[in-house]
């Protein structure tokens, strides 16, 4: 859960909105799992409340909760991220 909640976290930080389109064959492929592990840490966050996810389409209701799911790793990532990718602003 933990490593699904980080990847989902990090896609949107570089996304507008909270939504995302993509199946659990490539989340499972982006994360090395098999796509049965994605399908149950989906179940899981969606019987949380933390997502919407049917047919490709992930809405994610409860950032913090998410965010609360994962490791401390995500603040690491996302810092590093932020430092080698950051964002611009239109002038």
């Amino acid at each position: 859960d933990q490593q699904l909640c980080r990847w989902l976290l990090l896609s949107l930080d570089r996304l507008q909105g909270s939504d995302l389109v993509m199946t659990q064959e490539l989340i499972a492929n982006m994360l090395g799992v098999r796509r049965e592990g994605v399908t149950e840490g989906a179940l899981k966050l969606q019987q949380a409340g933390l997502i919407r996810y049917a047919r490709g389409h992930i809405s994610v209701l409860d950032r913090a909760g998410l965010e609360k799911r994962t490791c401390e790793c995500y603040a690491v990532v996302k810092s590093e991220y932020d430092r080698l990718l950051p964002a611009t602003t239109a002038t």
